[in-house]
């Protein structure tokens, strides 16, 4: 068992707030403060209206990983299943109906594995990642702006990719280690997939 972190008051004072920009997803807001120190500053930052929802899909050694360009990147990028919580949304009905949508994959049982602030220092994004085991193939319902690819690939290969920098997004990364690491602990539930 853990002992709680030290914690300390905000010494931030915020003087106000101005909007610059806004979307269904995200906006921009620059804050006049007074800083730690009682000096002014200007602090700008992204709020993020959606929570971010991953899910490792788990059986038998095996992960199931989904591939698409993401736009910001101009890249093709392989990462656990992942998707958005809308505000209101709780996050494991989100990452139930984003397995399911990636995916196609159906699970027995899902539990949250970790939490975690994304960019900290210029963004609020939050995320929480799901370990999904007992799993059932379907076909998946992508959306119109989703080129997804669905991809079966040992744990141990994964991890290799995450080494060599193959791999980069965040909750994947945490999630490998975080999955090696119950892995070593004996820690990981089992699960064979009914159909691959």
């Amino acid at each position: 068992m853990t002992h709680p972190l030290p914690t300390a008051p905000n010494p931030w004072t915020i003087l106000s707030k101005e909007t610059h920009f806004d979307t269904p997803w995200v906006c921009a807001e620059m804050y006049q403060t007074l800083s730690p120190t009682g000096q002014p500053y200007e602090y700008g930052y992204i709020h993020f209206k959606n929570k971010a929802v991953g899910v490792v899909a788990y059986a038998d050694g095996y992960i199931w990983l989904v591939g698409q360009t993401r736009f910001p990147l101009q890249a093709y990028s392989w990462e656990i299943i992942e998707g958005g919580c809308p505000e209101g949304e709780d996050p494991f009905d989100a990452a139930t109906r984003e397995l399911k949508e990636e995916a196609g994959i159906t699970a027995d049982t899902m539990i949250p594995l970790f939490d975690l602030h994304l960019s900290n220092a210029s963004t609020d994004e939050w995320g929480r990642v799901y370990l999904a085991t007992g799993l059932h193939f379907g076909e998946n319902e992508l959306e119109d702006t989703e080129d997804i690819s669905v991809l079966k690939i040992s744990l141990d290969d994964l991890y290799a990719h995450v080494e060599a920098g193959h791999i980069t997004d965040s909750l994947t990364v945490a999630a490998t280690y975080k999955i090696m690491l119950m892995r070593a602990l004996g820690e990981l539930p089992g699960g064979t997939p009914d159909a691959a």
